[in-house]
């Protein structure tokens, strides 16, 4: 992975990690005030999407990291345990209908967070498959 690639998706991640930060912490709780208990669940369980997508970019992120700076080797972060992980839930993307009653910068950091996910689990697939057992130690 290039230097240049790395620290431009590095830094959108870590832009978009401050901006759901700021928003859920003073934003968020105002706006939220004014939806239904059903809404709120919703805005919840979509606030709980959001930060799981961006835990597990900047994790894989920082394994990336790691390499480029030979702290640990390319085969060691190839590992499952290294990988990304998510998919399950980071994958899914509401439907216009289901998101129109959330508050505007939830969906906005909603598909920010979406896009930026699914670009990192193709770059991840791109890798290979994920390897099992102990790390390989050759040097990358």
């Amino acid at each position: 992975m290039g230097t240049v690639f790395f620290r431009g998706t590095y830094d959108e991640a870590f832009q978009l990690l401050i901006e759901a930060r700021d928003y859920l912490t003073y934003l968020e709780p105002t706006e939220r005030a004014a939806l239904s208990l059903d809404q709120r669940l919703a805005a919840n369980r979509e606030a709980m999407r959001l930060t799981s997508r961006l835990t597990q970019v900047m994790a894989w992120l920082m394994v990336r990291r790691a390499v480029q700076e030979g702290e640990i080797s390319f085969y060691e972060a190839l590992q499952s345990d290294r990988r990304l992980d998510g998919q399950r839930v980071c994958l899914i993307q509401i439907e216009d209908e289901e998101a129109a009653p959330l508050p505007r910068g939830l969906r906005d950091l909603l598909g920010r967070s979406y896009h930026l996910y699914t670009r990192v689990d193709r770059l991840d697939k791109a890798m290979g498959p994920p390897l099992a057992g102990e790390a390989m130690m050759t040097a990358h």
